[in-house]
């Protein structure tokens, strides 16, 4: 994604963090920048800052493709604020986080409540109190509390004391399962972390057959002797897979004239690596019915990203490899069972499973360099990326395209 100023074109580093509701349904998706959303107006001159923004459609269109139609919080340092640079983005999505650095003058405060006014969300980032924070505290409508660095007795003291003043409260770094049992317990609404991707119980269990057979058929569909014919049986045999099929294909991601109307038709038009690709992400949403919608979500894009890594070296590896390897990344989240049980039972490659159990190997980097663009590692991706040998300058549009392909695909799948 570019930004436009007449006589420049700027690749956009930005990735995604979800923030889910009590019920782990996705609220909204903190936007990550590298070197920060101030990067964009490095002048931070306001009216040749808004010139310059306004004629890119990323600040207005784009940012609700990149947030799937959800909520987006964005940090802005207090001299955007000030400049009222958030005015520039969508109020009815848009949630303006205040750095816990902020120094409250007049000016400032005037702009946030013109903000809150104007329909922007508040929420007061990485919070610690401070006297001189109460008018921002009143003003804010979620404040984060870091559930990483701060001692337990503190948020227990600011749940005590904010709750109190009638404040929303979002539980961020929340990393684990059991982080998230005691936010809940505490009263927390919203929830930022990691934590949906960590199985819930690590113990031995059997994978139920049915799942098994899923599985299996999912794995075989990333090999190369798995030919097209085979996937045709297969889909053709099932109803509900022929039905998604069909809908993907004829989706607005696509941007197709003429109606596909066959499963013949679809399947030559997506190629044996894009009908692999379909029917292991459709199965893996078997899978994972009973789990959050965003660890599925996750697991897709994570596949298409490295998929797409591996087309950006020459003669270098299979991306349907790389795919596979993205796709079964969250297997053990998504069977509640661990990895090393999974892998015993599945037809894939020694190279596949030594990055999924140890991030080992050349496919191991590739799967590190995908996790670290999704956090926003922005020093991890150009070390890998380098490592790799691909040109970084290419990665932000690799990845905005992959989350354009997982909603394409999770809107079909029933996501």
């Amino acid at each position: 994604m570019e930004e436009g100023d007449g006589t420049r074109t700027m690749n956009v580093y930005l990735a995604r963090q979800p923030i889910f509701t009590r019920e782990k349904k996705i609220y909204a998706y903190e936007l990550l920048f590298r070197d920060g959303i101030e990067h964009f107006f490095p002048d931070i001159d306001g009216n040749s800052a808004t010139s310059r923004v306004l004629s890119s459609t990323f600040f207005s269109s784009d940012i609700e493709q990149i947030t799937s139609r959800k909520r987006a919080f964005i940090n802005f340092t207090q001299e955007l604020i000030s400049l009222r640079i958030p005015q520039l983005f969508p109020p009815q999505i848009t949630t303006i986080e205040v750095l816990e650095d902020v120094h409250p003058d007049a000016l400032f405060m005037q702009c946030c409540a013109d903000l809150s006014s104007a329909g922007y969300q508040i929420a007061l980032d990485d919070f610690t109190y401070r006297r001189e924070l109460l008018g921002l505290i009143q003003l804010a409508d979620i404040i984060k509390i870091d559930f990483l660095n701060t001692d337990m007795d503190t948020i227990r003291r600011y749940v005590e004391v904010l709750s109190r003043n009638g404040c929303t409260l979002l539980a961020e770094k929340v990393e684990t399962m059991e982080q998230f049992r005691t936010a809940l317990d505490l009263g927390f609404t919203y929830f930022q972390g990691y934590f949906f991707s960590r199985p819930e119980l690590m113990q031995e269990k059997e994978i139920p057959i049915l799942k098994m057979n899923l599985l299996q058929i999912m794995a075989e569909a990333g090999n190369d002797d798995f030919r097209v014919n085979e996937l045709r049986k297969l889909i053709e045999r099932d109803v509900g897979i022929s039905y998604k099929l069909l809908c993907y294909m004829n989706s607005p991601f696509f941007r197709r004239l003429n109606e596909i109307t066959s499963i013949k038709h679809a399947i030559l038009m997506l190629g044996e690596r894009g009908i692999k690709s379909f029917l292991s992400v459709i199965i893996m949403s078997e899978l994972s019915q009973d789990k959050p919608d965003e660890l599925l979500k996750s697991s897709v894009i994570r596949a298409k990203l490295c998929e797409s890594l591996g087309t950006l070296k020459a003669g270098g590896i299979d991306p349907s490899q790389l795919f596979t390897l993205g796709l079964f990344s969250h297997i053990d989240a998504i069977l509640e069972t661990p990895i090393e049980h999974v892998m015993e039972k599945l037809p894939l490659s020694h190279d596949i499973k030594a990055a999924l159990l140890n991030r080992e190997g050349f496919l191991g980097t590739y799967l590190r360099l995908a996790e670290s663009y999704e956090r926003g590692d922005w020093d991890n991706v150009i070390s890998l990326g380098s490592a790799l040998g691909i040109d970084t300058e290419q990665l932000p549009a690799v990845y905005f395209h992959a989350l354009g392909w997982a909603d394409a695909l999770m809107d079909t799948a029933g996501h």
